[in-house]
């Protein structure tokens, strides 16, 4: 920065004589004249001040009208990523145009030291609301503050998340409980059940919004299991506490009992009216079945309409066939339907759980026994996988989870997948055609 103008005066001045040229032009025009006592003429008096003049001017600091626009030739210009932040009320603003605040999104760029800061530098997609994107930065970001097992669920945990930067406050297990139950907690599953996370953007892709948020993430905590802090993102889901379960301990992942002969019959009028009546799921409206069926589909989910595997001749491997639940194909009347779920808050929405699905399921072996009794799907997905853009927009929407994208290695790593479901749409497509099916608006028939 210059000196102020007075400064420069002064400076100039106290100088020593051999410091500056103007000096010594000042010094060698006085001496002679000084010694005889006479005046100076009048041109070397313009001389000097001259001299001196152009000396003040060179050394004057720029217009304070310009010089907030001005830096150093060192000092780089700001990153891009960096949002100001506004000013207190009361405060005196500079002349700048104030920047934007920052927004939910905006993060830096992923660095190897920092990999559970992520976000989406920019406008996070239309259809990811902000009630789920604000659940996804409590997921990748949250201090885990408890954990629980879920019985009869292997490697998956509940934890309580609590928001950085919050006050620790009350951690006794009476407290956590209570966090979770105001919906503060997540589920961790599976480094394999990452396809989950990719299933929550196509839902909110097609527009069902029937799946809960998720993303991937890496853990560090203390409170976890070795085998949870070794470096694999694992998908963490929200967590909703009012899913409504059976009282049946051995039928406790429904919300109500409904098998497959149960389910057909259910299916038939819905091609007149909604489902009536006090049978199982009659709350749930014909259109959330056909939502269901769409999203299996292209996932490639049996566990919910067929965890027998009766669509398609499953490999030695498959559970259904380790299980010996394969075998009863042969009875359909033996045929139930698993994680049928709905909230006690919302009786009539499904709620889509356990949907990481299949991704290297065989196109020649595909289910099409989920579509089954199936005769009109909603009108925004079928029009979204009619669009040709379906990649693209999963794209765009993945990028906002920054761990999952960087450990499948960003677009060209998801592309595979991508595609797999694309072509999975094309042939509903072509199915929806020959069958002649027809589709719905936003409220169910």
């Amino acid at each position: 920065m210059g000196r102020a103008p007075e400064a420069v005066s002064q400076h100039v001045l106290r100088c020593p004589p051999n410091k500056g040229a103007g000096i010594r032009v000042m010094g060698w025009a006085q001496r002679p004249w000084r010694r005889t006592g006479l005046k100076p003429p009048a041109s070397a008096a313009l001389g000097v001040l001259l001299a001196l003049a152009l000396l003040a001017l060179a050394r004057l600091p720029p217009s304070p009208d310009h010089s907030a626009h001005l830096l150093p030739a060192s000092s780089p210009p700001n990153p891009r990523w960096e949002v100001a932040v506004p000013l207190p009320r009361g405060r005196a603003h500079n002349k700048r145009s104030p920047e934007p605040p920052a927004r939910l999104w905006q993060d830096r760029p992923p660095s190897r030291g920092r990999r559970q800061r992520w976000g989406l530098t920019g406008d996070a997609p239309l259809w990811l609301s902000d009630d789920d994107l604000q659940k996804m930065q409590l997921l990748a970001n949250g201090q885990v503050v408890s954990k629980t097992r879920i019985p009869a669920h292997g490697q998956v945990l509940r934890v309580g998340l609590r928001a950085v930067g919050d006050a620790e406050g009350d951690t006794s297990p009476a407290s956590l409980e209570g966090d979770c139950q105001d919906r503060h907690c997540g589920l961790i599953k599976r480094p394999g059940d990452l396809y989950e996370v990719l299933a929550f953007h196509l839902d909110r892709v097609l527009g069902l919004n029937r799946s809960l948020p998720a993303v991937a993430r890496r853990f560090t905590s203390h409170l976890l299991p070795y085998s949870y802090t070794d470096g694999s993102p694992r998908p963490i889901i929200w967590w909703v506490p009012d899913l409504q379960h059976l009282k049946d301990a051995n039928n406790d992942q429904n919300s109500c009992a409904l098998g497959w002969l149960q389910y057909q019959e259910m299916l038939q009028p819905c091609r007149l009216t909604l489902v009536a009546g006090d049978g199982p799921c009659s709350s749930i409206p014909c259109g959330e079945w056909s939502r269901l069926a769409l999203f299996d589909f292209l996932l490639q989910v049996h566990d919910r309409l067929d965890r027998y595997c009766c669509g398609f001749q499953p490999d030695p491997s498959e559970p259904c066939v380790e299980e010996r639940l394969h075998e009863k194909c042969r009875n359909p009347a033996e045929l139930v339907l698993v994680h049928i779920l709905v909230r006690k808050s919302a009786p009539s929405r499904l709620v889509f759980i356990d949907n990481a699905g299949r991704p290297q399921h065989p196109e020649e072996k595909l289910n099409f026994r989920l579509l089954q009794g199936i005769d009109s799907f909603p009108a925004a997905a079928v029009a979204t996988l009619r669009s040709g853009r379906l990649q693209s927009l999963l794209l765009e929407s993945l990028r906002v989870d920054r761990e999952l994208w960087e450990s499948q290695g960003g677009a060209e790593g998801l592309r595979p997948l991508l595609r797999t479901i694309d072509r999975r749409a094309r042939i509903l497509l072509r199915y929806i055609q020959e069958h002649n099916l027809t589709v719905f608006g936003d409220s169910p028939r």
